[in-house]
């Protein structure tokens, strides 16, 4: 152990959550209601085997955590089988949304938090177990997850971290040495699958439904520690809590809320779940499930098999969802202003900020500065139509465009053939598919347009480069990596995420994993199609 980092079992934890909020301190892990309260203390449940499988160096450098031994002391706490001094662990009571419907007390029925670390720079950051075993909230599931589950989660709370987009980090995956046996797609078919547990980590994991089921259930007082809670705790910078205070707090979460949505858009994620208890109050990306990226650009995709009649949460959908959720938190916090009408603003505030947010970001995509006239706007809405209609890798068009449209203002010889060419490299259709033709027409627009920039093609390029990412973490990706930890094999597992750290650069010796999805992988579960069960 440096003198500047600590083993996770010999950290000082902090517990601003438990201290400051009424808690049921009973340490009762059976399933059941809980009314009147906004955690219950409990003790994870251990494992037979904890074992350390991966390792998050540079956010453990920042909490200022060494890395453990596979098996050992820190591996323990990182599993739920030890509990030290410090620690107070707790499962939050919440409720929400899920599909449009109120489903009463949900709460963390498999996450156990442990407390806050301070990190290298004094700010406190909880971490919390997926996987822990059962909670008060786990109604009539295990409390434990699989590793197929976990290992997406940790990966893709990493790569969405590199990526730039607001999210909830992961710190470790560990092999638990049991069996939970899951029903991948609810159809019948249970299985015994390996076990794992996350450790996830935020400044605080609490959601929009923390908040609904106190104003649910009428608990006032409780609706209102929690929000002097989050306000004096995340939001210092507004003010001593107030009724004016609670209008810009809601305001500045609606604001949080519409950037990491416009960054959702951009990088083309799809969230998969987004239910009222999956809503941070940071407006952080919270609860990965069944998310996926893009590949055919079609904005009614979803990877969730939940979602596949009504299709509520697909790409496309997700700025509207996201504002609906937001209502729902503006009628649960509408007790603690004088009138509820005054938290529209905030909702308008969504509006405008995701729309600034998304073009500025389309903007930085296309490598242009401004939107000169109005037919730069009709330019970015045919845009969508015309990547649909070429089926279009998402990903791979930005990114390979980053390259061929500055070339083309250097040297426009042969454009059309060049155009095609590029159009049939990264789209899912066969040569001569008639969606083709009108997505050059379209780029050739494009090009006449960038050709207005002042800047010079070079400076467009490294512009363009810097925002639109060569590495996303496929379905497919995330799957192979699952096939292998399986068999005990970590190497593709260490790979992708070394390769997802600087997911803008280029990277070559990596190409395999910038691919477009491959046929096998179109029908695959785990690529294609997911579904909640963890």
């Amino acid at each position: 152990m440096s003198a500047n980092t600590f083993s996770i079992d010999q950290a000082t934890f902090e517990n601003s959550l438990v201290e400051e909020l009424r808690g049921e301190a009973t340490l009762d892990n059976r399933p059941r209601q809980v009314p009147g309260f906004a955690y219950s203390r409990v003790q994870p449940t251990p494992v037979p085997d904890p074992h350390l499988l991966a390792w998050s160096d540079d956010l453990a450098r920042y909490l200022g955590l060494e890395k453990p031994a596979e098996r050992g002391p820190a591996a323990e706490v990182l599993a739920g089988n030890r509990v030290t001094e410090s620690m107070k662990p707790f499962a939050a009571r919440y409720g929400g949304h899920q599909f449009g419907s109120w489903a009463g007390q949900l709460g963390d029925g498999r996450a156990i938090s442990l407390g806050e670390l301070r990190a290298t720079d004094g700010s406190p950051w909880e971490i919390q177990l997926k996987g822990a075993g059962m909670t008060p909230y786990s109604r009539r599931a295990d409390g434990r997850a699989v590793l197929r589950s976990s290992l997406r989660e940790y990966l893709c709370s990493e790569a969405m971290h590199y990526l730039g987009v607001p999210t909830t980090r992961a710190l470790s995956l560990v092999g638990t040495g049991a069996k939970v046996v899951r029903d991948m797609f609810y159809n019948g078919n249970p299985q015994e699958e390996p076990g794992a547990i996350v450790a996830r980590v935020a400044p605080t994991f609490v959601r929009f439904g923390n908040f609904q089921i106190f104003a649910a259930n009428g608990e006032m007082d409780n609706l209102r520690e929690l929000a002097d809670y989050v306000i004096r705790r995340y939001y210092p910078e507004l003010g001593e809590p107030s009724a004016e205070v609670y209008l810009r707090w809601f305001a500045e979460v609606s604001r949080r809320t519409a950037v990491m949505v416009a960054h959702w858009m951009s990088v083309g994620f799809v969230h998969g779940v987004m239910n009222t208890d999956n809503m941070s109050i940071l407006g952080l990306t919270i609860d990965y499930g069944p998310y996926g990226w893009l590949e055919p650009y079609e904005p009614d995709w979803t990877p969730n098999t939940t979602d596949f009649s009504y299709r509520r949460y697909a790409f496309g959908q997700q700025p509207q969802v996201a504002l609906w959720n937001l209502v729902q938190l503006a009628r649960a916090i509408a007790p603690l202003v004088a009138d509820p009408e005054q938290l529209r603003p905030g909702l308008d505030l969504y509006g405008t900020t995701l729309a600034e947010t998304m073009q500025a970001m389309m903007l930085r995509k296309l490598g242009l500065t401004t939107y000169e006239t109005a037919d730069d706007q009709q330019l970015i809405e045919d845009m969508h139509q015309v990547l649909v209609d070429g089926v279009m890798d998402m990903t791979l068009f930005f990114r390979n465009l980053s390259h061929l449209a500055p070339q083309l203002l250097l040297d426009a010889a042969n454009e059309e053939a060049q155009l095609l060419a590029f159009i049939e490299a990264n789209s899912y259709a066969q040569p001569g598919y008639a969606g083709h033709t009108v997505l050059v027409q379209w780029l050739q627009r494009y090009l006449q347009r960038l050709r207005q920039e002042s800047a010079t093609p070079e400076a467009i390029r490294e512009s363009m480069l810097a925002a639109n990412p060569k590495y996303v973490l496929r379905n497919y990706l995330a799957q192979k990596a699952i096939e292998a930890a399986e068999t005990g094999d970590l190497s593709v597992l260490n790979r992708l995420m070394e390769v997802l750290k600087t997911p803008y650069a280029e990277q070559p010796e990596h190409d395999d994993l910038a691919a477009m999805r491959p046929d096998w992988a179109a029908s695959k579960p785990g690529c294609a199609t997911l579904s909640c069960s963890s």
